[in-house]
């Protein structure tokens, strides 16, 4: 299977699509891009080979990977420095969530005067910035979770208040997206598993926060049958191409869908990945029920159209214990204490983060400070409202 297809970003689907990956760099007019990945797919001979052959079509190409998950606002300013160091002229993001983040925030970050910390999503704080010196974008995941590929956002950490923030401009969209399932093929079990409840999160959310958009919400109802079809397939067998090409555009489809908003298994994450650098997609696994439940009474009629869709019975239990059977397959801890020492959550400190996170606005219920500790509370102890 080749496809293409634009919505809004050009997506460039199918096996071995990688080998056109100069082409997009053409077709934008890059000329001297900056290869963007993380510190651990730097060393994987898959990313050995595509730099090789990158380096036979380009006089010279730069590359930048010193940082690993979560990544903080020092690893965007060290990218900054050797894209202009090297005068690159676009940037190929290749990864999962933290490689496409920092190569977003790189390609948008060149070309700024300001911290990057003004330009968080809050209000028209991207309207600070100067657009036109934006660097294009090609990106390329290697796992299929976040979506940050057809993302306008970028989520990195500022160390020094330990907070995730959301960094977002409309031209931080990719140009060119290239969805190739056989990079993906060597994900771990773990790996695939947590990322997939990422791309699930993100399509559920999305579906369940109020407001009218219709695309969204068809979007993310077709990305959560993707999931149900394929995660399990390919946690149990990696080199099913099929199943790693649904769930490349599941994840891509959660990220488009999730412009009409998040909610409050996001809220609960982001201090958490901040805090102990616990994985993003893991954790959003592990509040779901929990958000879920505390939701029930505003997202019922939600939740039964989504049973209708995916074959389940069309009741809330029905998929609550769908996600909660699901979550046992994929050996996902059912309790935030099973991956983090009790003894080292300060809720009061959480909470307040929580609240504080955009994704909180677009949550079913609003919500509270009260309501975000008893949250958390509940994830501890493993008890569902």
């Amino acid at each position: 299977m080749k496809i293409n297809w634009n919505y809004p970003t050009s997506v460039w689907v199918g096996e071995n699509r990688i080998k056109d990956l100069s082409q997009a760099c053409k077709n934008l007019k890059i000329s001297n891009p900056l290869f963007v990945t993380d510190k651990d797919l730097i060393n994987l001979d898959m990313t050995k080979n595509i730099i090789l052959e990158l380096k036979k079509k380009f006089s010279t190409l730069a590359i930048f990977s010193n940082f690993s998950g979560n990544p903080i606002g020092e690893n965007v300013e060290e990218g900054v420095s050797e894209f202009q160091k090297n005068k690159c002229d676009g940037v190929i993001a290749f990864g999962g969530g933290s490689g496409l983040d920092v190569g977003k925030a790189v390609a948008f970050m060149s070309g700024q005067s300001r911290p990057i910390w003004d330009f968080e999503d809050i209000g028209d704080y991207w309207k600070r910035a100067d657009e036109n010196n934006i660097a294009p974008i090609i990106a390329i995941p290697t796992t299929a979770g976040t979506g940050s590929e057809t993302g306008r956002a970028s989520a990195i950490i500022n160390k020094k208040t330990k907070v995730k923030k959301i960094i977002f401009h409309p031209k931080i969209l990719p140009s060119i997206v290239i969805l190739d399932p056989v990079l993906t093929i060597d994900l771990s079990p773990r790996l695939t598993a947590a990322t997939g409840m990422d791309a699930l999160a993100h399509n559920l959310e999305a579906f369940c926060a109020p407001g009218f958009h219709p695309m969204a919400d068809g979007i993310a109802i077709e990305g959560m049958k993707l999931i149900k079809k394929s995660l399990l397939n390919a946690v149990n067998n990696g080199k099913d191409l099929e199943a790693r090409s649904d769930l490349l555009a599941a994840a891509s489809m959660g990220s488009t869908a999730f412009q009409k908003g998040l909610g409050a298994i996001h809220s609960l994450s982001h201090p958490i990945n901040a805090q102990f650098n616990v994985h993003h997609g893991l954790s959003n696994a592990i509040f779901m029920p929990y958000v879920l439940t505390f939701n029930k009474n505003f997202i019922d009629n939600r939740i039964v159209s989504i049973c209708d869709y995916l074959n389940l019975e069309k009741n809330f239990d029905s998929f609550l214990n769908w996600v909660l059977e699901l979550r046992k397959k994929l050996s996902i801890p059912h309790k935030l204490s099973e991956v983090i020492e009790i003894k080292k959550i300060n809720i009061d400190q959480l909470a307040k983060m929580a609240l504080e996170d955009p994704s909180t606005a677009t949550n079913p219920i609003k919500l509270t400070i009260d309501d975000m500790k008893i949250l958390y509370e509940h994830s501890i102890l493993g008890k569902l409202f």
